[in-house]
């Protein structure tokens, strides 16, 4: 016993546990101590020790190290109950982890220093993981004049011993072979973004875990954690003064994986009685869309698509072989300045009950996705920081100016928006996350407006393997339209005015609070399943699509956008709050796909839909002229080393091309470097050994 320390006799808690612990978790802990060192922990629900004790109960809430330590303690008097006892082997070494403590809703701005030292639960998001570390436990400490021995056990904060009680000498050293280590991890858990209001940051809390539990979280987990709120003593040294100034962590006793979605969303039985009553309403989806950002005017198939995202597909659903099949919807709009993008995205990410918005060239592969980075949290180690993506896990991530990413950044959207995860091998970390988030971007044209006079999907400046993992892509066209003008303009002057009347619509508006809450209802409650009907037009949609495709030479449709279909059509059914996907949902849905292939995938030379607009970037149509002019150049190239390029267009008329456009295909693979121009008028091909 060294000077500063304080005995307590906590004999009395120790007897009281061993009652409870044998009357209720007698079996769990034979368990343990059968599986020792595979399981080192009894998980105790706090429900049961109230039940057993309520006194007991609130003093582990006020002194947790003293009820934790009589609660451990009372577990090693189980050891020899059994007739195999594997723990000989090993110095048993037990934790009683403490779970279900009463829901108070604390969050972790509202963390104060009344509760340091006292046992709390919060709510959060992962944000970083440090490397696995081994602190001493138990130390045993030798005087290198008398050699007398110490054994002492450390707290986090406590001093190590520097005078020998014996000689009184500064000369004891710590013997590590036969000290105690364990293992401990470092993380940082953030506020639930849904919990959070008013635009403010985030609070973040310090997380330390400890021995079995380590690596039980990794970065994007939502999870709930109950420990003893501790402080550090400060480490810097202003001037000649030290710091008063302690920062904070939680001492981590359990760890709770939460993954449902929008469960901070509290629906009382009158919000219930409200939302049932509302899905009844026979004009519910155009409340619906009209809800979605009143005050912009127009865009009705972009709000409906919106608001089947919010509420999204069927989740749980698998492939044979157990794959998951995503039921996030991904939508991309892609428009002219000034029709209102960012205002359509800045308010779904406040309707949505989970949601990040980020913006422009500021985002980075690893602000999106995830990354490993140096950290003092990590005391100089690699730690992974979650991206957003990885934030919005079970919500919805907004990402504006999505043609501004960086394309290398950008790339790293692929896995996360049709696998639903994100790879992380970096800095020696390999791990992966989990990515479930729906996906609403926006973006501007490739020349900053669109030009009428040539294919839509030409002035997309965003890659056709991106392109094709969007369920849905609008093209929002400023159109000049006198009496849309119109429209427009008073729709603003009436909102700057402050003339809520006016801008009404016919239909009623559902307030966002409100809204909120029915979306968070459906997506909890509803798991629509397909009828004969939906299914049946649904075929029907897409072999019609395909047949046209086969007798006019194109590819209008694949087996991708089937998937999508029926996301939109389960999304479509749990806006009525049906467990059924019926005929009126499947056809909402293939008129949302229709208008998509109308605007997006329609080929202007032909006059025919065509998928491979989207997929590969350009029309069959195009794609077909290409190749012949390819293998008119490879031809020629066979035969001569310089081809001229009037002798190319002379053979691709022959085939059927128009003049003009086989001097553009020409320019268009000088362009990608496929071919190169030594000197005017003359092509060579390009040697890609």
């Amino acid at each position: 016993m060294f000077e500063g320390e304080e005995e307590v006799d906590i004999t009395p808690y120790v007897e009281e546990f061993k009652e409870f612990l044998s009357s209720m978790y007698k079996e769990k802990i034979d368990y343990m101590i059968s599986n020792f060192p595979t399981v080192r922990s009894v998980y105790v629900s706090y429900k049961d020790l109230e039940r057993f004790n309520p006194d007991l109960a609130d003093k582990l809430i006020e002194s947790p190290d003293l009820i934790l330590k009589a609660a451990n303690e009372a577990i090693l008097s189980f050891v020899g109950t059994l007739s195999y006892m594997p723990v000989q082997k090993y110095h048993l070494v037990p934790h009683v982890r403490f779970i279900d403590l009463p829901d108070t809703g604390l969050m972790i701005q509202n963390i104060t220093s009344k509760m340091i030292n006292k046992l709390i639960s919060v709510k959060g998001v992962i944000t970083k993981r440090a490397e696995v570390r081994h602190m001493v436990k138990t130390a045993l400490y030798r005087c290198a004049v008398c050699d007398a021995e110490y054994r002492v056990d450390l707290t986090r904060n406590a001093s190590p011993p520097t005078v020998c009680e014996v000689c009184k000498r500064k000369a004891l050293r710590l013997v590590e072979e036969k000290s105690e280590f364990i293992d401990i991890q470092k993380c940082e858990m953030q506020e639930l973004l849904e919990r959070v209001k008013g635009g403010a940051p985030p609070a973040r809390i310090e997380l330390w875990m400890e021995d079995d539990i380590v690596n039980a979280v990794t970065p994007g987990d939502t999870v709930e954690v109950v420990g003893v709120l501790r402080i550090k003593p400060p480490e810097m040294m202003r001037g000649r003064k030290k710091s008063f100034i302690y920062t904070r962590y939680l001492d981590v006793v359990s760890v709770k994986s939460l993954q449902r979605d929008f469960e901070e969303i509290t629906i009382t039985k009158e919000d219930e009685q409200k939302i049932i009553e509302l899905s009844k309403n026979k004009n519910l989806f155009e409340m619906l869309t009209d809800s979605v950002a009143p005050g912009i005017y127009g865009h009705k198939e972009v709000k409906q698509a919106i608001v089947l995202q919010l509420f999204g597909g069927t989740k749980g659903k698998t492939l044979p072989g157990g794959a998951p099949i995503r039921d996030d919807i991904h939508i991309l709009l892609i428009g002219d300045p000034g029709v209102s993008k960012t205002r359509l995205l800045q308010y779904v990410t406040k309707l949505s009950p989970k949601s990040i918005y980020v913006s422009g060239k500021s985002i980075t592969g690893t602000g999106l996705t995830a990354s490993a980075e140096r950290d003092e949290l990590g005391e100089g180690g690699w730690t992974l920081k979650a991206g957003a993506l990885v934030l919005a896990s079970g919500g919805l991530a907004a990402i504006d100016e999505f043609d501004k990413i960086d394309l290398k950044e950008r790339a790293a959207l692929h896995e996360a928006m049709e696998s639903q995860t994100i790879s992380v091998a970096k800095a020696g970390i390999v791990a992966r996350l989990r990515a479930k988030t729906s996906i609403l971007a926006a973006a501007n044209p490739k020349f900053g407006r669109f030009d009428v006079n040539r294919p839509l999907a030409d002035q997309f400046d965003i890659p056709p393997t991106l392109l094709s993992r969007f369920d849905l892509i609008f093209p929002m066209i400023d159109t000049m339209d006198a009496s849309f003008d119109s429209a427009v303009a008073d729709r603003i002057l009436y909102a700057h005015k402050g003339d809520d009347v006016k801008i009404v619509e016919s239909t009623p508006r559902i307030e966002p609070e409100f809204l909120r809450k029915y979306i968070a209802y459906a997506r909890q409650k509803i798991r629509p399943v397909l009828t004969d009907e939906a299914m049946e037009h649904i075929k029907d949609f897409y072999l019609q699509l395909r047949a046209l495709g086969r007798s006019q030479n194109a590819v209008p449709i694949t087996a991708r956008q089937i998937e999508g279909i029926i996301r939109l059509a389960e999304a479509s059914a749990k806006s009525r709050l049906s467990n059924r996907v019926e005929l009126l949902d499947a056809k909402r849905a293939t008129a949302l796909m229709e208008h998509m292939l109308k605007s997006v995938g329609m080929d202007k030379e032909t006059g025919k839909f065509d998928i491979d607009i989207i997929t590969t970037g350009m029309p069959k149509s195009r794609m077909d002229k290409l190749n012949t002019v390819l293998s008119i150049i490879d031809r020629l190239s066979s035969e001569y080393d310089e081809v001229e390029i009037a002798d190319v267009v002379k053979e691709a008329v022959e085939y059927g091309i128009d003049k003009h456009h086989a001097e553009q295909i020409i320019r268009e693979l000088i362009n990608k470097g496929e071919v190169y121009e030594p000197r005017n008028g003359v092509i060579r091909k390009t040697d890609k050994d």
